[in-house]
């Protein structure tokens, strides 16, 4: 039903599946779904299940939904122009792109330490190692870095693409083993409110924050397609890039409703408390797989995790440096004039890998071993924000940069409008009600 609805948004006209020099091209979108599929699917989705069955199912399906927009024009600005995002908020005014680069340094830090210090968990349990925490986070981030230092952009891509299929296979052969077991009494529309409530409020902002993505990286999304430009030395059409885009966006929410099937199988009503540590939950996420479906399904269930975070430790390492690397071409350059667009990374790319390995490992002392914690502080935060970049990467692909052709139509731009009143709505609520 909700993917009914998004391709009828966004695909009103029937065209040749793969249009000329899809292959070529093909790429960005499994990236940005790599950088998505990460624990926004595997500890928030799971989490979901595993608290209340198929209860939210309803709520994953409305983000997926409501945020969809927000997510295209990331490929549809950087086709239509030639130009990431970034330029965008710039022609926005030097304060959009500002208050773009102050929220990704806020939330660079602790989003990496999040999704590093899981995989770093999961790694763990998987080798039977049991090591400070520190280490386990560093190995993970010098590993990424040291892939992207090999080639920035060509093996990146190939690693992902690999890794995806390796995702793919085995979650949906685990959720295809545990979907026999499924009761599909607690599904629901809505969860409730007040004391009629499934869950908490705090938890459904969390899930939303990232289900299926956060929305910032839609920037990463716009900077992938140039970057994949100057790989193939092909500009994507913009043809191409939506529809590249889409099929990584329909995998992700595929795989979100997968990990929630497999919460509310396996763990819903197992009677187990899900510890907030990272080195305990990972440990339960897996070995009640096991113990429920069989041995045979742990290396199937190692795979899938493990694979999860893999590719999204490896986007996350590549996105928050490389956008803060052009936000700063952007913001030194006289008003009106733009880096190259063909250009690799700088310097300043480089120096934020580091510069944010060093703060990460600072940070992490603040969140020993409380997982959830971590992950829900980022989350809602994220929710918070995300009406206002849904805002700006609005403004920016109905500006006249991007020809009147390639503007979102009437439909698309109707659910943006009511995925911006509904997403700020909800933010004010809840801001309100906080203090």
């Amino acid at each position: 039903m909700s993917w009914a609805i998004i391709f009828s948004i966004a695909m009103p006209e029937s065209k040749p599946f793969f249009p000329p020099q899809f292959w070529k091209n093909f790429g960005p979108g499994l990236i940005w779904a790599a950088a998505a599929i990460g624990i926004s699917h595997l500890h928030q989705s799971t989490r979901a299940g595993a608290l209340a069955g198929f209860a939210l199912t309803g709520i994953v399906a409305l983000a997926i939904i409501l945020k969809y927009p927000f997510f295209e024009y990331g490929p549809r600005y950087a086709a239509a122009t030639g130009q990431s995002l970034i330029e965008g908020y710039r022609r926005i005014g030097e304060w959009a792109l500002w208050l773009y680069f102050i929220l990704t340094l806020f939330t660079s830090v602790i989003v990496q330490v999040a999704v590093i210090l899981f995989t770093g968990f999961l790694l763990q349990s998987a080798l039977g190692l049991n090591i400070p925490q520190w280490i386990s986070w560093g190995g993970v981030y010098l590993a990424c870095a040291a892939l992207l230092w090999i080639d920035n952009f060509r093996v990146f891509d190939l690693v992902v693409k690999a890794i995806l299929v390796l995702l793919a296979v085995s979650t949906v052969l685990a959720a295809a083993v545990t979907l026999p077991r499924a009761d599909f009494s607690t599904l629901m529309l809505w969860p409730g409110v007040g004391d009629n409530a499934v869950v908490s409020m705090a938890f459904i902002l969390a899930l939303v924050g990232w289900m299926p993505s956060a929305i910032d990286i839609s920037v990463w999304s716009s900077l992938w397609t140039l970057a994949k430009d100057r790989e193939t030395g092909v500009r994507t059409s913009v043809e191409v890039a939506l529809l590249d885009f889409r099929i990584g966006y329909l995998g992700t929410g595929f795989l979100a409703f997968a990990f929630l099937l497999l919460g509310a199988t396996v763990m819903f009503g197992a009677g187990q408390e899900f510890s907030p540590q990272g080195p305990v939950f990972s440990t339960q996420l897996i070995e009640l797989y096991t113990t429920t479906l069989g041995t045979w399904m742990r290396p199937v269930v190692l795979v899938a995790v493990l694979t999860t975070m893999i590719s999204t430790s490896i986007t996350v390492v590549d996105g928050f440096p490389r956008a803060l690397d052009r936000c700063v071409q952007v913001l030194r350059m006289p008003a009106g004039q733009f880096p190259n667009p063909n250009a690799p990374v700088g310097r300043g790319y480089w120096i934020a890998i580091v510069g944010l390995g060093v703060m990460g490992t600072l940070v992490l002392g603040l969140f020993i071993g409380n997982l959830a914690t971590m992950v829900d502080f980022a989350t809602i935060f994220t929710f918070i924000t995300a009406p206002i970049l849904g805002y700006l990467n609005l403004r920016a692909v109905t500006s006249e940069e991007v020809p009147p052709e390639h503007r979102p139509g009437p439909k698309m731009l109707a659910l943006s409008y009511v995925g911006l009143i509904l997403l700020g709505g909800t933010a004010v609520a809840y801001v309100v009600a906080w203090f």
